[in-house]
């Protein structure tokens, strides 16, 4: 029985990749081994090219549709095929590669490591994480055959983007360091940066038989160290806006914070013996404060309206207490 089975593959008629996966790229046509014996046709399908190898070579390409006629049809790679297209055993083995050639659709790519670079306006080091999605297609089988297949059987499109994660991380860092972009820039440029990306991309990917098509960034974010760094910055431009809006300087501020913090300290120093030195220097710094703004704008020294609201921000920016701001708003209505 296994004989005439046998024999029967030898009068094989067709040659075709019918019904191929939907994840797979690249496929070696395996349906007697890698022997071509007595087929009379090659089918290539909608979407589908075909490479013939010989002895390791590619002989021939064919990427459009059609049906080419073995015994008869004049194509360049027919004369190899009839030379090994013996009854048995052929002398020399030949293959046949089936692949994609319509576009591969809304694919997603992420970095796998932080990518590092220096933030040109903080001067520390950034980490940045980026992912979004892209298209592709089999732009030269030949190239892809020779660079990526080699002695695989087949090429899935997981492969692909375990190829895509891995290159794209040297390109965005290129690019990072070249554009200058401060981590607050990144994401109102993310439509720059990605067509950027995209034309250092195809490049890289045009050496390996791609074409990388609608290239773009969805989202980005920060690892662990950058987002204490970016933080830090974010509280002390905070506290700095509130000290420029009483009228102080930072300094004076963190002096001022100091020293709160010490009068509220129960357990430490403060508690011990230096509440009322604390409380004291408190009031002499909220005096200071009052006499830098009147300093600042004369015209309101005067002014208990000008007071008020002062003493309001300054309870607002937690620099006094509730209690503190009510006694002293005493003090100015008393005034009057």
């Amino acid at each position: 029985m296994s004989f005439f089975d046998g024999l029967k593959q030898q009068f094989r008629s067709v040659i075709e990749w019918k019904n191929p996966r939907s994840d797979l790229l690249f496929s070696q046509w395996t349906d007697n081994g890698d022997e071509i014996k007595n087929a009379s046709k090659l089918i290539v399908g909608s979407g589908q090219g075909c490479i013939f190898i010989y002895q390791g070579q590619v002989k021939a390409l064919i990427t459009e549709p059609c049906m080419v006629d073995l015994a008869t049809d004049n194509v360049p790679f027919l004369t190899t095929i009839r030379k090994v297209m013996n009854f048995f055993e052929s002398e020399h083995k030949v293959s046949l590669f089936f692949f994609k050639t319509s576009k591969i659709l809304d694919q997603k790519w992420g970095t796998t490591s932080a990518i590092k670079y220096e933030d040109p306006k903080y001067k520390f080091p950034v980490g940045l994480r980026a992912f979004g999605n892209y298209s592709y297609q089999i732009s030269n089988p030949t190239e892809f055959f020779i660079n990526v297949i080699g002695t695989q059987a087949s090429f899935l499109v997981d492969d692909f983007r375990s190829i895509m994660s891995a290159r794209i991380i040297h390109p965005i860092s290129d690019f990072l360091a070249e554009s200058h972009f401060s981590y607050t820039e990144i994401d109102r440029n993310r439509n720059e940066i990605g067509s950027a990306l995209s034309l250092k991309l195809q490049s890289v990917f045009k050496k390996l038989g791609f074409t990388i098509t609608d290239f773009c960034i969805e989202g980005t974010s920060f690892d662990d160290e950058t987002l204490k760094r970016i933080n830090r910055i974010s509280d002390v431009t905070a506290e700095a806006q509130a000290a420029k809006i009483i009228g102080m300087n930072y300094s004076h501020l963190q002096q001022l914070e100091a020293i709160r913090d010490a009068a509220r300290n129960e357990n430490g120093a403060a508690g011990i013996g230096l509440g009322v030195g604390a409380g004291m220097g408190l009031g002499q710094s909220m005096a200071q404060a009052f006499h830098n703004t009147q300093m600042q704008s004369p015209s309101l020294a005067d002014d208990s309206m000008a007071k008020l609201e002062t003493l309001k921000k300054m309870v607002e920016a937690e620099l006094i207490t509730k209690a503190e701001y009510s006694s002293k708003k005493q003090q100015i209505l008393e005034t009057f």
